[in-house]
């Protein structure tokens, strides 16, 4: 008897052990930079930070890079025209696989000192090759290489944009601690805008931290009565103002626990997979965005069907989309 794996007649996808359809192609498996042919400039790169060490709270988020990649062969590489009045430009951009998109590979041990600085300059290269960046991580604490390393000279004036539940303002160096790293390197805290935070989930000493700061809260609640189509333009806005590389932080546990059960901090009453997935395509979709990075997924503790990891794969995809809408 034939095993369908192995058969080169077969439907079924040998490596991957999914169907093979010739008119439905797969997203992933990216060429390399190094595999482009000369003088294509990638309009998204991705790059692989497997933070892990500084974690508050136990993880195996240096196994989520390879997670993903794996995730995404499960994802087409294709956009669905609606019936709203943007319906035109989507049928304009349905096949995402037309844009150029590169895997920049994997920056070795990517904590401490040593390793942050290997990773700040991978990230510099890669941003500097591609329209936009996509940092897969690891934990939170992979926000402070990326947008270092994107903003390079450029820090003065650049922007951030959190998708959090928490503030990221604690002393030390974690993943708790990147927003207010990132300030003290030179950031305008008033150019800093935090989606999500949640009650419950942050201390009284960091609200206030983040008010002296000058950072723009949006709080949980805030996105019950708001879409967050408003949130994005309004936070791009003030992370933008003053002309500057932006970066937007996504970290996955700003999502309800049932839809994000692979992040340590996750808790019951975050917003929706498709309020993260749409913030993530606006953000992308702007031009002032240089890099986004997607946090604190653990691949070793996801619910059996792996809703966390396929979540980061779609995040990668919606900021395809995103470039393509450009």
């Amino acid at each position: 008897m034939t095993d369908p794996a192995t058969d080169p007649d077969s439907d079924l996808d040998a490596e991957h052990g999914l169907p093979h359809d010739p008119l439905w192609p797969r997203a992933g498996d990216w060429p390399s930079f190094d595999e482009l042919e000369p003088g294509i400039h990638p309009d998204l790169a991705i790059i692989g930070l497997p933070a892990w060490r500084t974690s508050l709270s136990p993880t195996g988020a240096h196994a989520t890079p390879a997670a993903i990649r794996e995730v995404l062969r499960r994802y087409s590489p294709a956009l669905m025209p609606d019936r709203s009045s943007t319906s035109r430009l989507v049928l304009d951009h349905l096949d995402l696989a037309a844009l150029v998109t590169v895997d920049a590979g994997d920056v070795d041990d990517p904590d401490g000192p040593i390793g942050e600085g290997r990773a700040i300059a991978a990230v510099a290269d890669a941003a500097d090759r591609a329209r936009l960046l996509v940092a897969l991580g690891g934990d939170n604490s992979v926000t402070v290489a990326t947008a270092l390393g994107v903003w390079g000279e450029a820090l003065p004036a650049a922007g951030l944009v959190t998708l959090d539940a928490h503030y990221d303002l604690r002393d030390g160096e974690s993943n708790g601690s990147p927003v207010r790293r990132l300030i003290e390197a030179g950031l305008d805290g008033r150019r800093v805008v935090q989606i999500g935070i949640a009650d419950f989930a942050n201390s009284a000493e960091y609200a206030r931290r983040a008010l002296d700061y000058g950072i723009t809260v949006v709080h949980r609640d805030e996105l019950h009565r708001r879409p967050m189509s408003d949130v994005m333009a309004e936070a791009l806005d003030i992370a933008g103002a003053a002309g500057g590389p932006v970066h937007v932080d996504v970290d996955v546990d700003v999502c309800d626990r049932s839809v994000a059960p692979g992040c340590p901090a996750s808790v019951p009453g975050g917003i929706s997979a498709w309020e993260l997935r749409a913030a993530a395509r606006a953000a992308a979709a702007d031009d002032r965005v240089r890099s986004i990075d997607i946090a604190e997924v653990d691949a070793t503790a996801d619910a059996e069907d792996g809703r966390t990891v396929r979540l980061a794969a779609l995040l990668v995809l919606e900021a395809l989309a995103g470039v393509a809408l450009r």
